[in-house]
């Protein structure tokens, strides 16, 4: 998966005109679009995906709004913003690139398809994943915890590229997503255990899965004691088969086991 990184007009604007508004003079704008441009403004909603889905050649039908908006003198200084805090994701991104790449190919397992970034101001508080292959992220970078931004975008990534599950079934695909990229990722980056992190109403499955899971990481089970100290996760070893194909499955793979075994996986857990 290669990525690109990218403050792009049209989607600054979109997503400016669109989310919430970011300060007064925004809303102030808006209103004044609104007013004078109805039905132009209207109109303007519709081009989100086309924006994303192609970049290079996307031609607004009508750039009244979009023209205003180049005009107006606060776009130039939220532009400015919106570059300033791209260089800052992608520093953070370049820095732990190696550990992205061994979340994706060694514990997803999975083809994941190149992403455009759509940078955006940091104050819309939005992390959207309409389409596969474009985001649009305008967050803040938690200062006390730069990397949450990461585990955030790329539990997006990888929710939106394993298959759509129904009614209970999503639950283990969560939970398992979030063991992947909320609990082992963080674990390998930060070389101490973030097991106990993630949705609390999804940590009892967890733990029921959480066997299951040093199986399908490759964990020998003579080492499973270390990884329970470690993880603060303890369950009895004995009371549980070495299911050996596991580690030859992909994400998808492995939650379809999981989904298919839930009675004897939760049941045995409980004993």
């Amino acid at each position: 998966m290669s990525t690109n990184f990218i403050v792009n007009d049209y989607a600054l604007i979109w997503n400016l005109l669109f989310q919430a508004s970011i300060s007064e003079s925004i809303y102030n704008l808006k209103q004044k679009l609104w007013e004078s441009y109805r039905n132009e403004y209207n109109s303007t909603y519709k081009d989100k995906l086309p924006i994303l889905k192609d970049i290079k050649n996307f031609i607004p039908d009508n750039d009244t709004i979009y023209n205003v908006v180049l005009e107006n003198k606060n776009y130039e200084k939220i532009r400015k913003q919106a570059e300033k805090y791209r260089l800052e994701l992608m520093k953070l991104w370049d820095k732990n690139k190696k550990n992205t790449t061994r979340l994706v190919k060694e514990i997803l397992r999975i083809e994941i398809p190149d992403y455009n970034f759509f940078i955006v101001n940091k104050e819309l508080n939005i992390i959207d994943h309409p389409i596969n292959g474009s985001m649009i992220i305008g967050k803040n970078i938690d200062s006390s915890n730069p990397l949450n931004i990461l585990y955030e975008i790329n539990m997006h990534i990888a929710m939106n590229n394993i298959k759509w599950y129904e009614a209970e079934d999503k639950k283990f695909k969560k939970a398992i997503v979030e063991l992947a990229v909320l609990n082992e990722y963080p674990t390998i980056i930060n070389n101490k255990s973030y097991y106990l992190s993630g949705t609390p109403e999804l940590q009892e499955l967890k733990r029921w899965l959480y066997p299951y899971w040093l199986m399908y990481l490759g964990i020998p089970q003579e080492d499973f004691f270390s990884y329970m100290m470690r993880d603060k996760i303890s369950f009895d070893v004995d009371k549980y088969a070495y299911e050996k194909e596991l580690k030859k499955m992909n994400i998808e793979e492995f939650i379809d086991f999981c989904i298919r075994n839930q009675r004897y996986i939760i049941r045995s857990s409980k004993k």
